[in-house]
């Protein structure tokens, strides 16, 4: 019993190491290795750079005024389309005391200068016509009373239009503020009861309405200048805006900065492009957007992934499937590259497939 025993182990034993060996030993040889594939494509082959910008107003207009005081009242609304004389708002003139003083005085001494002329004038008429003196010693006092006179107009208008903004022998009135161009009211920066100050030579005055020409847009972004020397105007974009996700917009180059700017470490190039606006569309001033710049373009042509091409120097190679899991190394002559995918221009038919390479 003793002796089957021990024979049942060493059977036992002698398995596990068969086992084992057989197992190392398949471990051991190597897989055959399977290579992947890839087929041509007929495709559009883009190359492009991209800016980005903003889409703004052609021509926008900060509304000033004339005279400093209150915003008295405001007639329109942000968003509202106007015309141009059509009025914006309304002011409430501050003058100062020492202006108004100073235009009261001044038609104070044009009304006494006045008066001492219409006296002298009145003697002077009663000698004329008693023939004392002659007619051209007369019509001196007859000027300086005429002139006496349109200096007290003068002091009048002058105090009107410091404290009312108007004269009272025109129509034009200098605390009320009309649109001066065609266009839509981007924003009212000033409502009923801000403060302005006037427009003059020495600034431009505060703002009581910003408007500008909707249907004339256009697109202002920054350009790298590695790129900057592939691109001219008159070239095509298409505009990405952040905001209208499912829309895109057809834009002409019109203008590139002939001096760049440092943006974040690098120089970059200002340009300008006009817009071409879709009727069922509204682009808002200041919307966010990406100008992709068609630099060149195929279409239709054969094409496969760049990745898989094999570059050897100045030559391209691609490896081609003969059989099975059997490749050859043949040369191709390639075009256009978008960066993913580049042009075969030679070498290759939209039948054959090639090795992915790793």
């Amino acid at each position: 019993m003793k002796k089957v025993f021990t024979v049942l182990l060493l059977g036992f034993i002698a398995l596990i190491f068969i086992s084992t060996a057989v197992f190392l030993y398949n471990k051991s040889q190597a897989k055959p290795v399977t290579y992947e594939t890839d087929a041509p494509a007929i495709m559009d082959i883009v190359q492009k750079t991209v800016a980005t910008g903003r889409v703004v107003p052609r021509k926008e207009v900060n509304v000033t005024s004339q005279v400093s005081g209150v915003v008295d009242t405001v007639y329109v609304t942000a968003g509202q389309t106007v015309r141009k004389g059509d009025l914006i708002s309304r002011i409430t003139l501050a003058p100062s005391m020492v202006m108004l003083n100073n235009a009261e005085s001044q038609l104070d001494s044009a009304r006494i200068s006045l008066a001492n002329a219409e006296e002298e004038l009145d003697r002077q008429r009663k000698l004329f016509e008693s023939g004392l003196i002659p007619a051209s010693e007369f019509s001196r006092f007859q000027l300086d009373y005429e002139l006496k006179r349109e200096a007290v107009r003068s002091a009048e208008n002058h105090l009107l239009l410091i404290s009312e903004g108007a004269t009272s022998d025109s129509d034009l009135v200098s605390n009320v503020i009309r649109a001066p161009v065609d266009g839509m009211i981007l924003d009212i920066p000033n409502k009923e009861g801000a403060f302005i100050v006037e427009s003059s030579t020495y600034g431009a005055g505060t703002p009581v309405a910003v408007m500008a020409d909707m249907n004339d847009m256009i697109f202002e972004g920054k350009v790298d200048e590695a790129e900057v020397g592939k691109i001219e105007e008159g070239m095509s974009l298409i505009l990405h805006v952040g905001a209208l996700q499912d829309e895109t917009f057809d834009a002409t180059l019109e203008h590139i900065a002939p001096k760049g700017e440092e943006d974040q470490g690098t120089i970059k190039f200002e340009i300008r492009a006009a817009v071409t606006l879709e009727d069922q569309v509204f682009l808002r001033a200041n919307y966010s957007a990406n100008a992709d710049i068609v630099l060149a373009e195929r279409k239709d042509v054969l094409a496969i992934n760049e990745g898989n091409l094999i570059i050897e120097g100045d030559e391209y190679f691609v490896e081609v499937e003969t059989a099975d899991q059997v490749f050859e190394k043949r040369p191709v002559e390639v075009g256009l590259s978008n960066g993913i995918h580049i042009e075969v221009v030679e070498g290759l038919t939209q039948d054959e497939k090639i090795k992915k390479q790793s």
